[in-house]
């Protein structure tokens, strides 16, 4: 991340901590056990030095804060959401949200409770509907749902939707699931074709639900087949947004937002799909 010329990203996503209370079977950070979630931190006030001089470093205005749960740490994000002009907190929505003025929450949901909870463990999908169930009338952060698409829960997207529309969430977003390199998983679609399935019903409930599904229409065509060899070959991504994941005392940036591990040709990820489809012009 040192070097003579730092590079100017207007975006950064960085996991303020290693720490979870779950442990996701789709968890990039998790895919296996992960040795730095057994180091020690740094302490709330180094972290948000650290924090200050890469923005200052790398010009940075937007900060998607992430981890393991960052709401671990919530010292650093009631600072640090202080150091940008836009936020975006991730979280697994079994922890209370903090009101946070100005700040959107991404809260994972990934099909009702049955597939959710084989997936992210046993009790997850009533712990997030109570978390939503107690967002009051006037709190000040946006909160949203997003769902990770894999093969496994294509065909419950809509009994998903439908679950959500009544709860204090304003929207949701669907993300398709980003495979390591070789999977095998019963997760993964192994080509973009069986993908376009999945694609093509997200397309069908943006089309239902235009208001509370938050994809935009051209980013998930572009996310089809026909179309997604383009984007993933010239990442934008990888121009746009600085990926700081903690290793122990420090932070280290891998040359990709979902890992080293990551296979690029069958990349479904909402933030390269939603740049591509900003950097054409489409809303």
């Amino acid at each position: 991340m040192e070097g003579r010329t730092a590079p100017h990203y207007p975006a950064a996503m960085i996991n303020v901590t290693n720490r979870c209370n779950l442990k996701c079977r789709h968890c990039f950070v998790f895919r296996e056990d992960n040795p730095n979630a057994r180091k020690q931190e740094m302490d709330d006030e180094t972290m948000l030095g650290e924090i200050r001089r890469i923005r200052d470093r790398h010009g940075i205005v937007a900060m998607l804060w992430m981890g393991g749960e960052p709401l671990l740490r919530p010292g650093v994000l009631r600072e640090g959401v202080k150091l940008f002009s836009w936020n975006t907190i991730t979280t697994n929505g079994t922890l209370d949200l903090l009101d946070l003025p100005g700040v959107t929450y991404v809260v994972s949901l990934d099909g009702p409770k049955e597939y959710n909870d084989s997936i992210r463990g046993k009790g997850s999908f009533d712990r997030v509907m109570k978390t939503l169930s107690r967002v009051p009338e006037d709190f000040s952060s946006k909160v949203m749902v997003q769902c990770v698409v894999t093969r496994q829960n294509e065909d419950l997207l809509e009994e998903l939707v439908e679950l959500l529309v009544p709860t204090r969430a304003e929207g949701m977003t669907f993300s398709f699931y980003v495979p390591p390199a070789n999977d095998v998983s019963p997760l993964t679609w192994g080509t973009l074709t069986r993908r376009d399935k999945a694609v093509r019903e997200a397309l069908r409930l943006k089309k239902k639900h235009p208001d509370f599904i938050w994809n935009g229409t051209r980013q998930l065509e572009l996310t089809l087949s026909e179309n997604a060899p383009a984007i993933t070959a010239n990442c934008p991504s990888k121009k746009y947004v600085l990926p700081l994941y903690l290793d122990g005392g420090r932070f280290e940036s891998p040359f990709c937002c979902y890992g080293d591990d990551v296979d690029c040709d069958l990349c479904g990820g909402w933030v390269v799909f939603y740049l591509a489809a900003k950097l054409e012009g489409a809303k």
